[in-house]
């Protein structure tokens, strides 16, 4: 019972060894490494971006809030001063004589005053849309931080995949010398000969070549 036990985990290893070079092959062959080194090094940028978009979109609302905020009182102002100048001059028609010159300018005038009024009643409702349409600002923010999330995540998991098959020892390694673009010659070999994540544990191997030597030491 035992040997059989024994023989299904080194049938399970066996499997796990022939899967772990063939994806290290794989990468190396199909330049999977450099692919993902562009990715990981285009992400930071997509992010930055979509960050600025935010950030505009913000901005842009914040100055059409605060430009109704400072016509509001004038709004109101020449509007409280047309209706009064209104009353004046209806009051005036009221005892100027029919048909005199003097009744025909209060007339055109009281007509202008009526349509500015009414202007000013259409531009009040639609200042008010304007004030509500800036709402698109938290939703489009909404949706930027979700995205930003969703890349931050994405890159984390690109870095753990370059950690992995790098020789650095941390993400902060990864992403500077991502930042940095010095991968050189070394993006070749480097790459894909990396520390595993914990090599301090005791059982742990501390570098990919000894990650090499391990699996041809198992014969795979």
């Amino acid at each position: 019972m035992t040997t059989h036990s024994q023989n299904q985990n080194n049938e399970v290893i066996q499997r796990i060894g022939h899967l772990t070079r063939m994806v290290r092959v794989s990468m190396h062959e199909l330049g999977l490494n450099r692919e993902i080194e562009k990715a990981a090094q285009a992400i930071p940028d997509t992010r930055d971006r979509l960050a600025y978009i935010a950030t505009m979109t913000e901005q842009a609302a914040n100055r059409v809030l605060s430009s109704i905020e400072r016509i509001s009182p004038l709004h109101k102002e020449l509007d409280a001063k047309s209706r009064a100048l209104l009353e004046k001059l209806t009051s005036r028609l009221a005892v100027a004589p029919d048909g005199s010159e003097e009744a025909l300018l209060l007339q055109e005038s009281i007509d202008f005053m009526l349509l500015t009024s009414s202007s000013m009643a259409a531009t009040q409702k639609e200042m008010l849309e304007i004030t509500m349409a800036q709402d698109f600002q938290d939703l489009t923010g909404q949706v930027v931080k979700k995205m930003i999330e969703v890349i931050k995540v994405i890159e984390h998991q690109l870095v753990q995949v370059l950690l992995e098959s790098s020789n650095e020892t941390s993400e902060e390694g990864v992403l500077k010398r991502l930042a940095e673009s010095e991968w050189e010659d070394e993006k070749k070999d480097s790459l894909m000969n990396g520390p595993q994540i914990k090599p301090t544990e005791g059982d742990a191997v501390s570098n990919q070549d000894q990650v090499d030597d391990l699996l041809d030491s198992l014969g795979f």
